[in-house]
């Protein structure tokens, strides 16, 4: 394996080189085979270096940075950084795509701010299983290659096992490093992250005659899938402060995340989001505000009248939330087994959140008990059931016609959260990591019905009243 870093060629303030601290005994307890092959990494070669994945060997071209960014945590504006992660460098596969390859939990960087730049077990190993499920739901996500353990122990409430997760992604830049840029460059440093970002994510805009009013459009368009994507499947981010919004449209950080069981618009499980800014149905809402930090360190590239690129910046992020509604009804038509969209589909999708509210129904389990034709049991949801059947027969398709693309769009297994945090606990205090491989192989599969994911696919009634996530920082 050798590496590249492209991002050297960006202003010295967007980085600090910096290696990663040694650990006492690294093993790694868990290795994505598939992805490494999807890189092209030598699989045998890749399972026998747990110190690459620690960090205690520095590969072939490897030039290890902490990256510099901002972030508006929870409204407000702070100065961040790699505190904890160190980018290794990119890797090229075989279809020449560039990918970031990045160490989290890898020691101290002068973005530390006190913290011990470690990471536990337990979240490392949460991020590798969500990253994965999202990416096997065809959600745009980063991924996880390797999990290690480091020989150490970390001190968060209590002594915990310290580990290393190899994060994979299009790229790290971030909102936040365009709002550093802004505050800590100017102009000229958000110019020149700007041309990095498109040359790497948006090549196609290059010769675009308003190229970064494009590139604004194009997060945008990008985010507002993402966005929609996981309201679809119903996927809590937990923490989506500007340092956790990539400019590439990727989920980043698996912090304090979860997956609805019951579904509620105001669900909030992060143990640190106590006004509920990021809850569930509030995630639209929050990616908008968050383009709109984007937009204001473009101002000054969109036009040369401040007052055209104001307003040029102004109808993008008004932009938002018709893309999102066109991107989460065409995900919700897809659910409910319809081939077109229809005026009133909109009204029909809403009726069914209200069912389901007035329920306290399981989000994912009433597609799939509609997919197998079981809705009709419930009895709050059978007046529905005849306007969603009348919609079927109105496109001329038939019962089965619908079922066949329901199948297709509704998973029957997601990261149900008593079992991920069963898995966690059994890793984190016994060593045990089968249970964590075996609901990371089920995951690989999402749609599919198995007699070995029948067990993983019912809910726990009333496990998510108390449950809260955490950033494991």
């Amino acid at each position: 394996m050798k590496l590249q870093n492209t991002y050297l060629n960006l202003p010295s303030i967007f980085y600090q080189k910096v290696n990663p601290s040694p650990v006492a005994e690294p093993k790694l307890v868990v290795f994505n085979e598939a992805l490494a092959k999807e890189l092209g990494l030598d699989v045998v070669q890749m399972k026998s270096a747990p110190e690459v994945f620690s960090g205690n060997k520095i590969v072939p071209g490897s030039i290890p940075i902490a990256q510099a960014y901002a972030g508006h945590q929870f409204g407000h504006l702070n100065i961040l950084g790699d505190g904890r992660a160190h980018l290794l460098g990119e890797i090229i596969d075989a279809q020449g795509q560039r990918w970031d390859m990045q160490l989290k939990g890898s020691g101290l960087t002068p973005f530390s701010r006190g913290g011990d730049g470690r990471a536990a077990l337990g979240p490392m190993l949460r991020e590798y299983i969500i990253s994965e499920a999202m990416h096997a739901l065809g959600i745009p996500t980063t991924r996880s290659l390797a999990v290690v353990t480091t020989g150490e122990t970390v001190d968060r409430d209590t002594r915990l096992p310290g580990a290393i997760l190899t994060r994979i992604a299009a790229s790290h830049i971030r909102v936040g490093t365009f709002e550093f840029a802004a505050v800590k460059g100017g102009v000229e440093a958000v110019k020149a992250l700007a041309d990095y970002s498109i040359s790497r994510h948006y090549p196609e805009l290059i010769n675009s005659s308003k190229m970064y009013l494009a590139f604004l459009n194009s997060v945008i368009r990008s985010q507002a899938l993402l966005i929609a994507k996981w309201m679809n499947v119903g996927f809590i981010h937990g923490v989506m402060n500007t340092d956790n919004m990539t400019i590439s449209g990727e989920t980043i950080d698996y912090g304090p995340c979860a997956f609805l069981d019951e579904y509620d618009l105001s669900k909030v499980f992060s143990s640190i989001d106590q006004r509920g800014r990021y809850a569930f149905g509030n995630q639209p809402l929050i990616a908008q505000w968050n383009l709109a930090r984007l937009a204001e360190t473009l101002i000054p590239l969109l036009d040369d009248d401040q007052k055209v690129s104001i307003k040029l910046a102004e109808e993008a992020i008004v932009s938002f939330f018709g893309l999102f509604q066109k991107f989460h009804l065409q995900g919700q038509c897809a659910k409910l087994g319809f081939e077109k969209i229809y005026p009133e589909d909109a009204k029909l999708i809403q009726q069914l959140f209200q069912c389901m509210t007035q329920a306290k129904a399981d989000y994912t389990m009433i597609f799939r008990a509609l997919t197998e034709e079981k809705l009709h049991q419930h009895v709050e949801f059978q007046q529905w059931m005849k306007s969603w059947e009348q919609r079927v027969q109105a496109e001329g398709l038939s019962i089965a016609d619908a079922v066949k693309i329901m199948k297709k769009n509704n998973p029957v297994v997601i990261p149900r959260n008593h079992f991920v945090e069963e898995a966690l606990k059994e890793a984190s205090v016994n060593y045990n990591y089968a249970p964590i491989e075996a609901l990371a192989k089920i995951l690989k599969e999402p749609f599919k019905e198995t007699s070995e994911n029948t067990k993983f696919r019912e809910s726990q009634p009333g496990h998510s009243l108390h449950f809260q996530t955490f950033c494991g920082t």
